[in-house]
């Protein structure tokens, strides 16, 4: 059986839909999507029906995901991504979506390969790794730097290859990948790059182009909710 693992899809679901159509998977076969499905894309509400709905898809925790939980709780304010996410869900639905959010694995171990969406700490075995760190936060990095540990996937030290979104590490929107044992599938399709997707067991890449700069157009579009507040850049 084959598993497709996907980038960060960040609510781009036609690129979504067009990785699904080049990668030809059959019944039987498996979906990970490596966090942030959701922010600064149009299509939230489809990507988040696909999860919830489709047999053998299967979703981590981002850091994105995170910061819905977090400002649900109360516990920060919600960023301007969070914010059009809520409005593109609708209010009636958004409840049981950050529920869903909550309920996201940080990592998922596949018989070819370990899948997180952010950072590894070294001489830490995966199932006992800092959520900060496999979510991907600035937390999460600030701790990493501060035991000389980054750029952290020089020293990933897992028994298997790790395949990780959260950042272009290529700074060109292309798939990244590090002496064949980190897997970067981040391609900023919300920007206007692209979708990534990494078709095991043969570790097959499969890249689609994004249909345009989506995060650009939301925030044209809802510039008048988004509080000043909720402008800058947030991390949690």
């Amino acid at each position: 059986m084959a598993c497709l693992v996907v980038g960060d899809i960040h609510g781009c679901y036609a690129e979504f839909q067009t990785l699904l159509d080049r990668a030809g998977l059959s019944a039987g076969d498996t979906i990970v999507a490596i966090g942030d499905l959701f922010d600064r894309g149009p299509e939230p509400a489809s990507v988040l029906a696909f999860f919830r709905t489709t047999p053998g898809a299967h979703a981590l925790m981002g850091n994105h995901e995170r910061k819905h939980v977090r400002s649900w709780r109360g516990e920060l304010l919600p960023a301007a991504s969070q914010l059009i996410t809520r409005q593109l869900l609708g209010e009636a639905a958004y409840p049981a979506a950050v529920m869903f959010m909550e309920g996201l694995p940080r990592w998922w171990r596949l018989p070819e390969a370990s899948t997180a969406h952010g950072f590894w700490e070294p001489g830490v075995p995966l199932e006992m790794q800092r959520e900060d760190v496999l979510v991907g936060t600035l937390a999460g990095e600030a701790y990493l730097k501060a035991r000389g540990c980054w750029p952290w996937y020089a020293h990933y030290d897992g028994e298997q290859p790790l395949i990780v979104g959260h950042r272009d590490y290529s700074g060109r929107c292309q798939p990244f990948i590090y002496r064949d044992r980190v897997f970067g599938l981040d391609t900023r399709c919300c920007y206007g790059g692209a979708l990534a997707g990494l078709l095991l067991p043969a570790f097959r890449l499969l890249v689609v182009p994004s249909r345009g700069d989506h995060w650009g157009a939301l925030q044209r579009r809802y510039a008048a909710m988004i509080p000043p507040t909720s402008r800058a850049p947030q991390d949690d």
